[in-house]
């Protein structure tokens, strides 16, 4: 029997991803706890405990409008480390090899411990073109 109780930070992760798929500049967003995912049937059905706190979404003009956004970030850290307990965010494909197939365009987020309030108003702030 597992609980139905869902860590806060999973909340937060949920209110993110759907708040970032009604912004213009969001070409698509990552995570498996939402229902336009194509992975949601199966996420809902092995992932018990909730979605997570991890998510990624890709905006609309490539690595230049990416890297941009990401400039502007306050609340959020610009790192690839995952041990903390501050909410991160990083454009991976910076991160990565060469041969690697992330788009360009992508950013990473890791939902950390802040009031989701604080990180919301954040990325609405980096995403104003």
């Amino acid at each position: 029997h597992h609980s139905n109780i869902v860590p806060w930070q999973m909340v937060a992760a949920k209110n993110i991803a759907r708040f970032l798929e009604r912004q213009e500049l969001v070409e698509q967003v990552h995570y498996p706890g939402l229902e336009s995912n194509p992975g949601h049937p199966v996420a809902k059905r092995q992932m018990q405990g909730g979605f997570g706190g991890m998510l990624s979404f890709q905006v609309h003009g490539g690595k230049k409008k990416a890297l941009e956004v990401l400039s502007r970030a306050l609340v959020f850290k610009r790192a690839t480390s995952l041990g903390g307990v501050e909410s991160l965010i990083e454009h991976r494909k910076s991160s990565e090899t060469l041969e690697t197939e992330t788009p360009d365009n992508l950013i990473r987020v890791s939902v950390g411990i802040e009031a989701v309030e604080d990180l919301l108003q954040d990325l609405e702030r980096m995403l104003q073109a």
